[in-house]
C-alpha cells in the first residue's frame, strides 16, 4: 500500500518553527485525520540537528478541535502524547498548528498527566496569548484528561492505524 507524503509543521504563537517532520497520510475516520511514521523517520525541533525516532507512531488530527494527539507503538514508555494546540490546518500537502505548551500524557505504566503548566504560564507573558486562546487551550487540556482518564475513543486501545507504521 503506497500513502502520500504529507510535512507536520508545528509552530510556536510567534510562528517560530517548533517540531517538524514528514508523516505518511494514512486516511480520515470519525476522529480525525492521520498521519504516521515508520520507526527512523527524522524529526527536527526548530533548526536543532535532526533526531531519528527509535518507534512508529501516529498522530490524530481532529477536525475543529485544540489539540493533536500521537500514539505510540510499543515498546515505547508514552502510549498517548497529546499536544494543546491551535485547530490544524491543512493545505498543500501540509498540516500546521500552533504548539500552546500543555500536553495531556498517558504513560504504559497507566500513569496520566498534565504537563509543561509552568510552559504555558510563562508563554502567555511571553508571547501574549491571548485570553480566547488561554481559555480555548484550557478547555482542551481539560477535555483531553478526562477523555484519556476514561478511555473514551480514541483513547479506549491502540488506534487500527498504526498497522500501516509498524
Amino acid at each position: 500500500m503506497s500513502f502520500e507524503t504529507v510535512n507536520v509543521v508545528y509552530r510556536k504563537y510567534d510562528g517560530s518553527l517548533h517540531w517538524h517532520h514528514p508523516a505518511l497520510f494514512l486516511g480520515e475516520d470519525e476522529h480525525g485525520l492521520w498521519t504516521g511514521c515508520v520507526a527512523g523517520t527524522l524529526g527536527r525541533r526548530g533548526s536543532e540537528p535532526p533526531v531519528s525516532w527509535p518507534h512508529p507512531f501516529v498522530i490524530l488530527f481532529p477536525r475543529d478541535a485544540w489539540w493533536t494527539a500521537l500514539f505510540n507503538a510499543e515498546p515505547n514508555k508514552t502510549e498517548i502524547y497529546c499536544d494543546i494546540t491551535t485547530v490544524p490546518e491543512w493545505r498543500d500537502g501540509e498540516v500546521t498548528m500552533v504548539d500552546l505548551d500543555l500536553d495531556v500524557i498517558r504513560m504504559r505504566d497507566g500513569r496520566i498527566f498534565l504537563d509543561d503548566e509552568d510552559e504555558f504560564a510563562e508563554h502567555q507573558v511571553r508571547y501574549s496569548y491571548p485570553p480566547d486562546v488561554v481559555a480555548s487551550a484550557r478547555a482542551a487540556a481539560g477535555h483531553l484528561m478526562e477523555a484519556v482518564t476514561s478511555f473514551t475513543d480514541p483513547f479506549a486501545a491502540p488506534p487500527r492505524w498504526l498497522s500501516h507504521v509498524t
